[in-house]
């Protein structure tokens, strides 16, 4: 697989902590205050910007300057900052400050104590001077605060008595350069105590204020050196056994965010304390990913996975091989006989067969019956109420009418389904009309269960009858991206680049890709789930089909061979090469 470099994010979009990756030792703050006539940037101004540029412990500059914020400074903001407005009077206004403010600091991660009213007006007046906000990265020490110092030693978050409490070297003083300074000696202090929580990159600063207890946050190390690539990731324990398998776009990103706020859910919380490695599984598609995530789930059965993990566990509805026919929940498919599903559960299978039953008089017993009595059975209940044909009453004849119902049954179970649908819609509209809404949500409970069950086999049983698929699908980078499915299972996966020549990479695939042994249909080659992700895949816009072995498998047939290119030039083989749609 061909990695290609992440872009750099658009002018003016603010970039997240998880595209920089860069240790705390190494990132440049640009720790910032402001002074303003006001606590609103909307009707307020800003008198005085001061700022202090550290890196790794150390101060590499610092800027301050008063500002004409182009009104009076009202009397109980002078007594509190002691800027007059005789002070500022004289000094430049905020279209000269703001750009060299801006220069000053390009490249660098903002810091304030309460963030979001400083940001806020310097945001303000770039978008009043019609400048696009640079996007810097922001860290906010009041949130920092909250998660590491306790009330037992500051009674309150304030920027005074925080620097108070760590020994600032300048005390605060409602000006903008001392209390910037003091802030850079919060900062300091507040990352210190951090780091013994894991905290020791810029992206992990980005979710140190949220409460992730300190055991699961330490566990962050275990994201370091995964790919930030598409694939499969497995959480294993301590004596290696896989505890979760999941899937992503970004291995690395996805693996963070369990030790973050942002995963919320106690099993996997739980999962996160027991793991001692995670480890990657790099795919060329995001197709390929999910396949491997469920193949790995099915394998290895990891105690917090849900879902996907008992594939033997999934059942169809069969319709029996004997003179007279019923129908019965199985595990396995039998060759020549009607089935639907496969059903999730053999519950919602049961389902199905309610609902079969509902709509032909099928019988339900299950003693097996000869195709001619000499004694005559006896009808149950279900005969009296004309829900059973009961094959059993016949006497010296094969029971004709009820080969015309078995007939019927298969042909419901294999083709139309209609036939089905408008009996049990006929009868959820007259128990609908009876005000028997209980009866009618049962009944539509069956209904959906069958309904469902006969389209998933319809819909499998062409893919799982059909030896070898090839389709194509276009990339977002120009190229192709190719894959191989053997009765229904994805036997192999390619990509190629915008200007590589598809067809020997297809041949390539062809003869490497995996060799699957024909199912029975209409059960699939491979887990059901497996199946509709590749079917589902075949069905997205774009998709192309290359090649078939079986022309009524699939809508559409493309004959792409060598042969068919011979000697043409490169452009049109390359237009050629986009086949018809499937």
């Amino acid at each position: 697989m061909t990695q290609q470099a992440a872009a750099a994010p658009p002018r003016g979009i603010q970039p997240s902590f998880e595209d920089l990756g860069t240790p705390l030792r190494d990132v440049t703050f640009v720790v910032v205050d402001l002074e303003t006539t006001g606590t609103r940037a909307s009707d307020s101004g800003i008198t005085e910007i001061g700022a202090v540029k550290v890196r790794g412990g150390e101060v590499l500059g610092e800027f301050q300057s008063l500002v004409n914020p182009g009104r009076e400074v009202p009397a109980f903001i002078a007594r509190l900052t002691g800027i007059t407005t005789a002070m500022v009077a004289t000094a430049p206004q905020i279209d000269l400050v703001l750009p060299s403010f801006l220069e000053w600091a390009h490249g660098s991660v903002l810091v304030a104590h309460n963030a979001p009213f400083d940001v806020g007006f310097l945001k303000a007046a770039a978008a009043g001077l019609g400048y696009p906000w640079p996007g810097f990265p922001v860290v906010d020490t009041v949130p920092l605060a909250r998660r590491v110092v306790t009330r037992d030693e500051a009674p309150n978050h304030k920027l005074s008595t925080l620097a108070n409490l760590f020994h600032a070297q300048v005390t605060p003083e409602h000006r903008a350069l001392a209390d910037a300074r003091a802030t850079v000696d919060v900062l300091h202090a507040l990352l210190g105590r951090l780091g013994s929580m894991g905290v020791t990159h810029l992206e992990d600063l980005a979710t140190a204020a949220d409460p992730v207890p300190p055991d699961v946050r330490r566990k962050r190390h275990l994201a370091d050196g995964l790919p930030e690539a598409p694939g499969v990731y497995l959480f294993k324990g301590p004596g290696d056994e896989v505890l979760y398998v999941g899937t992503s776009t970004n291995i690395k990103k996805r693996v963070r965010s369990y030790f973050t706020a942002a995963e919320k859910r106690r099993r996997i919380t739980e999962m996160v304390r027991i793991a001692h490695e995670v480890t990657p599984v790099v795919c060329a598609t995001p197709l390929e990913a999910s396949v491997r995530e469920l193949r790995l789930i099915t394998e290895h059965e990891p105690r917090y996975n849900r879902r996907s993990k008992h594939p033997e566990r999934h059942t169809w509805v069969r319709l029996t091989d004997e003179p007279y026919p019923r129908l019965s929940v199985v595990r396995e498919v039998r060759a020549g006989a009607p089935h639907i599903g496969p059903f999730g559960s053999r519950r919602v299978a049961q389902e199905a067969v309610d609902a079969l039953h509902d709509a032909l008089p099928l019988r339900q017993c299950s003693m097996r019956l000869a195709v001619v009595s000499r004694t005559p059975g006896s009808p149950c209940a279900l005969a009296g109420m004309g829900r059973c044909s009961a094959p059993c009453t016949a006497v010296d004849a094969p029971d004709d009418a009820y080969a015309a119902v078995a007939k019927a049954a298969s042909d419901v179970l294999t083709g139309d389904p209609s036939p089905v649908v408008r009996a049990l819609a006929g009868r959820i509209g007259r128990l609908a009309a009876e005000e028997r809404f209980e009866e009618a949500g049962l009944v539509t409970g069956r209904l959906r269960a069958y309904v469902q069950g006969a389209g998933r086999a319809q819909r499998l049983a062409p893919l799982a009858a059909c030896a070898e698929l090839v389709a194509a699908r276009p990339t977002s980078a120009g190229g192709w991206e190719l894959i191989v499915v053997r009765h229904a299972r994805l036997a192999g996966t390619a990509v190629t680049g915008p200007h590589e020549d598809p067809l020997p990479v297809v041949d390539a695939l062809r003869a490497t890709a995996e060799s699957v042994e024909p199912p029975v249909p209409p059960a699939p080659a491979c887990h059901p789930e497996e199946a509709a992700l590749v079917i589902d895949w075949l069905e997205s816009p774009g998709v192309r089909l290359v090649h078939t072995s079986d022309p009524w498998a699939v809508p559409v047939r493309s004959a792409l061979s060598h042969a068919d290119l011979a000697g043409v030039s490169g452009e049109v083989r390359a237009q050629i090469t986009t086949m018809a749609p499937c």
